[in-house]
């Protein structure tokens, strides 16, 4: 009984310190630390920054690589829909050019020899 009662006093000492520690990274309690803490806690929150912001690139490079990614996913469905497009523009194309020929063999001509007739009305 007296283990758990030292493990839980022990326990709730690093938990104030722990506070206390996180308490002076945010900047609050500030006015009691001497330079050398000052300086622990600079150094401190430099690594930390140096931690962040290694991670931030990281993280940044990976989304650049995704956006690259679908760049080139996004490229080549432009250039087939491209293709596509050009296919169904020739099919246009050729289809009128044939319509036009077929409406072309359709008129009915006639032909006729001599004077022109005179019509009275």
């Amino acid at each position: 009984m007296q283990q758990l009662k030292g493990e839980s006093a022990s326990m709730t000492k690093k938990i104030e310190l722990i506070q206390l520690s996180q308490r002076k990274l945010l900047g609050h309690g500030l006015s009691s630390c001497n330079l050398d803490e000052l300086h622990e806690i600079d150094s401190q929150l430099e690594r930390s920054l140096h931690s962040i912001r290694a991670r931030k690139a990281q993280l940044m490079m990976e989304q650049i690589e995704h956006l690259k990614s679908k760049e080139r996913l996004l490229r080549e469905e432009n250039a087939k829909l491209s293709h596509k497009v050009s296919a169904q523009e020739k099919e246009v194309v050729t289809y009128g050019s044939q319509s036009s020929q077929s409406s072309d063999m359709d008129v009915e001509t006639a032909l006729f020899i001599g004077l022109p007739e005179r019509r009275c009305s």
